[in-house]
């Protein structure tokens, strides 16, 4: 075998390229083959072999660009709250809108104003889930009282909804509805948005006078449809400088015929639109396409378009998987919260700029991930095996 290896040695040093042996009979219970062999022979060959003509030269570095999209129109920006410097009495305000470039597109440019997270509050006391129902107890029998406690818990605005005013619950008349909103506006000094109770024929004569009896705090009102007398409410708008949520279920066509009417009438700083925002699992990727195509729509050019967006989280607690108790999918304390928060970090990730929410720690929640999208949550707050302990 030694002889072999150094026949091998030296053809390949003459130069020989291929070898081929004949009439070779191998006797042995195991034959090994080591390529490694090769490898110990090719150092002790003499330099014949072509040496590299080529200098290696460091590569220069690699800078990429992104594809940035210049879009014809801004969305618009839309304020909350008036402080006194305003005419109003709220110790802060909020605006939304302004953005350049579809959601989160950075690369494009950083949007204005970050989303804002508005808390429900309801002028009597509604079937809840067991576990909302605990953060409030007795606060629930008081709106100025909840809304209080929802400041407390951090709140940034709270929205309250008249719901005792639908004829089919309570039927309260309109003049005693709207003392709940002076309470809630003596209650809290954040920015206040008020809803109807989505009853057609009431909520255009409600919402009028809300914006009458809030004239100068720049209340959000909630909302209008295309099936309601909205030049009713567009004319209180613009006659007590409010703003107002335009209505239109997963549907851009119908929400940009709405908002054009609304805009002959008020202004694109007064509206915000809200295409309905369905559960997860239960429509959310209607919401997610109505969305977007109504924010694209905005960005490159349509006027009626170009308004910020709308969510209402609470939506997500239509979904039994949220409340509904079973063993099998885990605590209801942790799954209604998940569902909510999921929901509106959807909506979110699609451009929406106002959310309203039931659960307080689902809105906290949405409000971290805002924050760590817009880069303002400290790495080291940051404890990813919260959300077993939520």
């Amino acid at each position: 075998m030694t002889d072999l290896k150094k026949i091998i040695a030296s053809a390949f040093a003459d130069g020989v390229k291929e070898i081929e042996i004949d009439n070779v009979r191998i006797d042995a219970e195991q034959i090994e083959i080591e390529i490694s062999q090769m490898a110990q022979l090719m150092p002790q060959l003499p330099g014949k072999m072509a040496q590299p003509t080529a200098e290696f030269k460091e590569a220069e570095p690699f800078h990429f660009t992104p594809p940035a999209e210049k879009y014809k129109m801004q969305i618009s920006e839309v304020t909350l709250g008036a402080t006194k410097s305003d005419g109003g009495t709220r110790e802060c305000s909020y605006t939304i809108g302004g953005e350049t470039s579809p959601p989160y597109y950075f690369f494009e440019g950083m949007p204005k104003n970050k989303p804002l997270v508005v808390h429900d509050v309801f002028d009597m006391v509604i079937p809840l889930p067991k576990q909302i129902k605990d953060y409030f107890g007795d606060a629930m029998q008081d709106p100025g009282e909840w809304a209080k406690k929802r400041v407390e818990m951090g709140a940034k605005a709270v929205i309250l909804h008249l719901v005792s005013t639908d004829p089919n619950v309570k039927d309260t008349p309109i003049k005693d509805a709207v003392k709940a909103v002076e309470e809630v506006l003596q209650a809290v000094k954040v920015p206040v948005a008020v809803g109807g109770s989505g009853n057609p024929e009431k909520d255009p004569k409600l919402l009028a006078k809300v914006a009458e009896v809030c004239e100068g705090e720049k209340v959000l009102l909630n909302s209008v449809d295309e099936g309601m007398n909205y030049k009713l409410v567009a004319e209180a708008i613009k006659k007590y400088d409010q703003r107002i949520i335009t209505l239109s279920s997963m549907n851009p066509d119908e929400m940009k015929r709405l908002n054009k009417n609304m805009l002959k009438i008020i202004g694109s700083d007064q509206i915000v639109m809200d295409l309905v925002t369905g559960g997860v699992g239960y429509g959310i990727e209607y919401s997610i396409s109505a969305m977007e195509r109504s924010r694209l729509a905005g960005l490159k050019g349509d006027l009626a378009m170009a308004l910020p967006m709308a969510c209402a989280g609470s939506n997500a607690w239509g979904a039994r998987e949220a409340w509904m108790k079973n063993d099998e999918w885990g605590p209801r304390e942790l799954r209604g919260p998940l569902w909510e928060a999921m929901t509106m970090t959807i909506a979110l990730l699609c451009g929406t700029d106002i959310f309203l929410g039931v659960h307080p720690v689902a809105m906290k929640t949405l409000e971290n991930v805002i924050d760590s999208l817009y880069g303002d949550f400290p790495a080291n707050e940051v404890n990813y095996e919260s959300w077993i302990e939520m």
